[in-house]
């Protein structure tokens, strides 16, 4: 008789230590995310959520241990590299060209799946004009997708915060990324419209079948949304399981609602 096996991780991390003028963000932090699943990350303020996406993501390059992705391991890995093989970023400030369109945005997440030279594209060559057509018409797929097509035309400047954290959430979709990282893509958000977001992130995980890791405060909206919750603290994990198991460790209970006040201020350590 056949025995059934789960599916080998989407992304798993490995004693990943990073440290930045000597002092540790990130130490021995191993844990895995499976295909199709969305992934919180949570913790107090400092404790290495932010520096761990940009790990993943290739922005920081860890002293210690190695990411696999998609049966993958590598040591090193540039944005770049991390865009082509399928994982997409947004963070935690807004990041959107403020005087271009919502459109021109949503666009600007399709270059790498652009098949046309910068030449063709010059000279206006057929092939140049249909690629412009196939990577119009997933944009405004996209747009579609997040309900945005009224302002495909308003500079995204104009918009108001929460409209503008969508446009950065379909710009990030545009690539069709298999994995996507959000940090912190309800942050300033009033109730409503982290309703609407949090029902965005879970169509495009269930619809769209897309891998998400996130990193959020609003535990409420984590404990509906996620499969998965990773609890750091001053750089070490205290915490990984089901929202149920994280939400009664008393670990965790303690680095949310103990003495962390207490503890020393680390020194030239990027928040998050």
């Amino acid at each position: 008789m056949s025995q059934s096996h789960a599916p080998a991780p989407l992304l798993e991390l490995s004693g990943i230590t990073l440290s930045f003028q000597a002092v540790k963000a990130i130490s021995d932090i191993g844990f895995a995310v499976q295909p199709g699943e969305i992934c919180a990350l949570i913790g107090p303020n400092g404790a290495g959520k932010s520096s761990l996406l940009n790990v993943i993501n290739g922005v920081y390059q860890p002293q210690q241990g190695s990411i696999r992705f998609d049966g993958v391991v590598r040591q090193r890995m540039n944005p770049h590299d991390a865009a082509r093989r399928g994982i997409a970023r947004t963070f935690q400030n807004i990041a959107l060209f403020k005087g271009m369109s919502v459109l021109d945005n949503i666009l600007t997440g399709r270059r790498l799946h652009r098949r046309s030279t910068w030449l063709e594209q010059a000279l206006r060559l057929p092939r140049a004009r249909h690629d412009d057509d196939v990577q119009r018409e997933q944009a405004e797929r996209v747009l579609a997708f997040l309900r945005i097509q009224p302002w495909r035309h308003t500079p995204v400047g104009t918009l108001p915060y929460g409209l503008q954290k969508r446009v950065e959430l379909g710009r990030a979709l545009a690539a069709q990324p298999r994995l996507l990282l959000l940090d912190e893509p309800m942050a300033g958000m009033n109730a409503q419209e982290k309703q609407e977001m949090s029902l965005f992130i879970r169509d495009i995980n269930r619809e769209l079948g897309t891998t998400v890791v996130l990193i959020e405060h609003d535990i409420g909206v984590v404990l509906g949304l996620s499969h998965h919750v990773v609890v750091l603290d001053y750089g070490r994990k205290i915490g990984d399981g089901s929202p149920e198991a994280v939400r009664n460790d008393p670990q965790v209970l303690r680095a949310y609602l103990g003495t962390r006040h207490t503890a020393p201020h680390r020194q030239g350590v990027p928040p998050g």
